[in-house]
């Protein structure tokens, strides 16, 4: 291969590589601000300024379009906070906070999904596996405090506490942004404090009957 034809076929991959982008940062955008059932590829494409025909040429429909816009955005979260891995579960906590803070419309995109979004069997699947990575990352915090019993369990409970504490108080009326924002970090704080006693933890696990059947599989 000559020099001429590598750097051209380098520049066409990055060109797709930011065309990419570009239909995933405008699917984020609809989707966090219209219900999931509700946004169709023509929105996506009229969103990103393309056909509809060109934005098939990178994703075969809109839950798979949807669950790479979800992935890339989690991979970033679990990036970040693998670079912390030595860090104390509160300080997990807050870079899990303020990376949703810092990254606003994702995490509204991911409310709507969680509350009224359904996607395809083979998209659920690959939104799995991602997710699974960065509860890995919770996994392995709890199994360095101590917590022997069901790291992945309590995981979730961290999980769902943190972004309740976000959905809570992400628009709370008649208070200034930054006052929200430290009273956020100040129930993280709780919350991390209570996750950080293993032996609490361990006894919540048994009294909630342990590794039961309807823990997901994720």
């Amino acid at each position: 291969m000559s020099r001429t034809t590598s750097t051209l076929t380098k520049l066409r991959k990055k060109e797709r590589e930011t065309r990419r982008d570009l239909i995933i940062d405008a699917a984020i955008r609809l989707f966090a601000t219209t219900p999931f059932d509700r946004v169709g590829m023509r929105d996506i494409a009229s969103e990103a300024g393309l056909s509809p025909a060109s934005i098939y040429r990178y994703f075969s429909n809109r839950d798979d379009l949807f669950v790479e816009a979800l992935c890339r955005e989690i991979k970033s979260i679990e990036h970040e906070l693998r670079g912390l891995k030595r860090s104390s579960i509160d300080q997990i906590g807050s870079a899990f906070v303020n990376h949703l803070l810092e990254h606003d419309t994702f995490f509204k995109m991911m409310t709507h999904f969680m509350i009224t979004g359904r996607i395809g069997e083979e998209s659920l699947k690959k939104f799995n596996e991602t997710e699974r990575k960065l509860l890995d990352v919770f996994d392995g915090i709890f199994e360095n405090a101590g917590a022997t019993e069901s790291a992945r369990l309590i995981s979730h409970a961290f999980f769902a506490a943190l972004n309740g504490v976000l959905i809570t108080f992400h628009n709370y009326p008649g208070r200034p942004a930054e006052d929200t924002r430290k009273h956020m970090h100040r129930l993280v704080r709780i919350i991390s404090t209570v996750f950080s006693n293993s032996n609490a933890l361990n006894h919540a696990v048994d009294a909630s009957g342990g590794q039961g059947a309807a823990e997901p599989r994720n």
